[in-house]
């Protein structure tokens, strides 16, 4: 199983050194990627009309193509995850460039996690449409995979329109792997017909196990089985507790798990310390064995 870790970055600040420090500690201690949030703006939740989400105007993200791109000239073979970018509130070829630049630069060390996100807000603010952002992804991510694959694309579809026209640089990976993220039934189709992994947010693999059961219909009925993806899970460093890190890998593992991450927000830290001494004490008593 590879083991990653979630860049704890509404909690971590805005050090460019601190930044370093935890990216080459994670790569030296082992983990095989860093995976990292995606959200452009935040709301403010005493706006006209209210609001209400996890995340406000207050929690701060950092970009993830432009983090990756500082993380990756920083390392040699630590891998990057996005966990997710929102797709259907960008442009799908300025997507397929960032990204296609990215796996460039970190010599194909880039992996694609996308969703469709919650924030209506920001929707509004980048100008696309929240009601379709379901239906639009899926033609989003057909372009992108034509795009990394072929000098020159021709497509013509509801949302899309290039005119024979392709990217360069193309990336290394071609295709990029593309990972989804989310529970609804059209997501596990998504993965089924045309994805390399799923991203998951259950608590536990029992309450995932009837939903991978699900998708490995959904991958029978396209030619495709449980092992021709990835699925991620993510583990909360709470109780800094071996043994109950343990039981989660095994069980996980048993429903078809390939990657798992360690998230060490919401626990209280308040320094970049603190966090980078958390993800060494996870690498020593799991890593090592």
């Amino acid at each position: 199983m590879k083991i990653g870790v979630v860049f704890p970055q509404i909690e971590f600040g805005n050090d460019p050194a601190a930044i370093r420090d935890y990216t080459q500690t994670a790569e030296e201690l082992g983990y095989s990627h860093i995976l990292a949030y995606d959200h452009i703006l935040g709301a403010n939740p005493n706006r006209p009309g209210g609001w209400k989400g996890p995340y406000t105007y207050q929690n701060p993200f950092h970009e993830p193509f432009v983090l990756f791109s500082y993380m990756a000239a920083l390392t040699k073979n630590i891998e990057f995850a996005t966990g997710i970018i929102i797709l259907p509130q960008r442009e799908t070829a300025v997507v397929a460039k960032q990204a296609a630049t990215l796996d460039v630069l970190s010599n194909g060390r880039f992996r694609l996690g996308v969703g469709i996100g919650w924030n209506e807000v920001e929707y509004i603010a980048l100008n696309q449409n929240f009601k379709t952002r379901g239906k639009r992804i899926e033609e989003q991510v057909e372009v992108l995979q034509q795009l990394w694959q072929n000098e020159l694309i021709t497509y013509e579809g509801r949302w899309h329109t290039i005119p024979d026209a392709g990217l360069n640089p193309l990336p290394v990976q071609r295709p990029i792997p593309v990972w989804f993220g989310g529970h609804a039934d059209a997501v596990l189709h998504r993965v089924a017909r045309m994805g390399n992994g799923w991203l998951p947010n259950y608590n536990n693999a029992a309450r995932a196990k009837p939903e991978i059961d699900k998708l490995a219909e959904y991958l029978a009925q396209n030619g495709r089985s449980l092992a021709d993806i990835g699925i991620e899970f993510r583990v909360s460093y709470e109780q800094a507790n071996p043994a109950l890190w343990q039981q989660a890998i095994d069980e996980w593992q048993a429903v078809g798990a390939t990657h798992m991450t360690v998230n060490t927000m919401y626990l209280g830290f308040n320094t970049p310390q603190q966090h980078i001494a958390a993800i060494t004490h996870f690498a020593q008593q799991m890593l090592a064995q």
